[in-house]
């Protein structure tokens, strides 16, 4: 069984994703990494590092984000929020799941990313 690295915010980035994106690139990356963990419902460890998807995002300058310190703090805060600590590995399945109760249900998403640059879009849905 393969293990797949993942950034905790990007948890809440997947279920929000609706094809826009950095780039092409970075949108086929990201459209086949959701469509695979919602298919195959992998062990993902949770990183507070470049993962899966930042492989294919223009922000990954040498292995690391341009703006780490942001991302950082956004992976920190659901980490916190779902009980979970950096290096923990679960199914995508589980993971959602604490991703959509303790922070969609709760409406925590402005207090985790709201400063984030694609919050506008997941403000509307």
């Amino acid at each position: 069984m393969s293990e797949y690295e993942l950034r905790p915010h990007h948890g809440l980035c997947i279920g929000f994703f609706g094809g826009k994106g950095y780039s092409d690139e970075f949108n086929r990356n990201m459209s086949y990494i959701v469509a695979m963990l919602k298919r195959n419902d992998p062990v993902v460890k949770l990183v507070k590092g470049t993962d899966v998807i930042c492989k294919a995002c223009p922000n990954n300058e040498d292995g690391a984000c341009v703006t780490q310190g942001k991302v950082t703090a956004y992976d920190e805060k659901v980490l916190e929020l779902c009980g979970l600590n950096d290096g923990d590995s679960l199914r995508w399945s589980r993971f959602s799941k604490l991703v959509d109760s303790r922070i969609l249900s709760e409406n925590k998403l402005e207090e985790v990313c709201g400063d984030c640059s694609w919050n506008y879009i997941c403000s509307k849905l």
